[in-house]
């Protein structure tokens, strides 16, 4: 089915850069600039010609690099918190004018904001798109310093109380609702999460079977067939491509999705009904001739459009 959501979107940037670590000492991660480098790339464009609404922006606290794990406490934890409260809000705004939020990062954290605007709500399945699970949590590593990299721990309970029960909303997604695809065979999380999760597709999974496969399988835990849910939210960490394909993120790993594959991943989900779709982990400091903005530009619009 070719479902072109367009006329309902509401593209809300939330340019983070909070749950990555420093590419090198005294600078910041350059995730924070991919919602503007997308829309100089004319994905915003291509959208709002056909109805989308621009939703604006949530303007993220400032990076500081303040890790405590002896403490218990993620790098810029306090302005996550915060960050993801105030995109959770606007979340809420957006779901109740019946708009399907696609939500341009920034890194992997605020995947909590959308998880809280979610537990709000009810209860609601998850699709993971990633090149790695973020499994990383206090029970499995020693040292717990960025929460882009535990995203998905955090959003199925299991992290510090801190990040993964914000409010008391805790866990955001059943770990039994949420399914991780598109990480490497050898994801140090990878067996963990197969044991925790709904399903786990990795990306030769996917390539083996084939998208349409994984789709009707991944509708069987998050979709419609279960009554107790009421939508199902979709994360799509960029780096999920191969990096011969997409090499601005900040950890690309060899072996992943053809550009294709991803669009076709997304436009399957999103024509089962998605409530919304996030994008992370885009560098454009990686990226200075905007080559690979206008690449992930023109899958996203297609995706969402029912284009080729």
């Amino acid at each position: 089915m070719i479902t072109n959501l367009a006329g309902s979107l509401a593209i809300l940037a939330a340019p983070s850069n909070l749950g990555l670590r420093p590419p090198e000492p005294s600078s910041v991660p350059g995730t924070s600039k991919a919602p503007e480098a997308l829309r100089e790339a004319g994905l915003h464009r291509a959208l709002v010609a056909q109805g989308a609404e621009d939703a604006g922006v949530v303007v993220p606290g400032r990076y500081r690099d303040d890790a405590g794990p002896d403490d218990g406490r993620l790098r810029n934890q306090d302005a996550i918190v915060d960050h993801c409260r105030r995109l959770a809000d606007r979340l809420d705004e957006m779901l109740d004018r019946r708009r399907i939020p696609l939500v341009l990062g920034g890194d992997c954290s605020i995947l909590v904001g959308a998880g809280v605007a979610l537990a709000r709500r009810g209860r609601y399945g998850l699709v993971h798109v990633d090149g790695h699970t973020d499994f990383r949590h206090p029970g499995n590593s020693p040292v717990c310093l960025s929460l882009g990299g535990e995203d998905l721990a955090a959003a199925v309970g299991r992290h510090w109380p801190a990040v993964a029960d914000i409010d008391g909303l805790g866990p955001y997604f059943r770990p039994e609702d949420a399914v991780h695809v598109g990480c490497r065979d050898d994801d140090e999380g990878l067996a963990e999460a197969r044991a925790t999760l709904g399903a786990v597709v990795s990306a030769s999974d996917l390539r083996r079977r084939g998208v349409a496969a994984v789709v009707d399988d991944i509708v069987e835990v998050v979709g419609h067939t279960s009554d107790d849910l009421a939508g199902f939210w979709v994360h799509v960490d960029v780096d999920v491509l191969d990096p011969s394909h997409m090499p601005a993120v900040d950890s690309p790993d060899p072996g992943g999705l053809t550009p294709d594959e991803l669009r076709d991943l997304l436009a399957g989900l999103v024509s089962q009904g998605a409530s919304g779709v996030q994008v992370t982990i885009f560098d454009p400091d990686l990226d200075p001739m905007g080559r690979y903005a206008a690449l992930l530009a023109s899958l996203l619009a297609d995706a969402l459009t029912g284009g080729r």
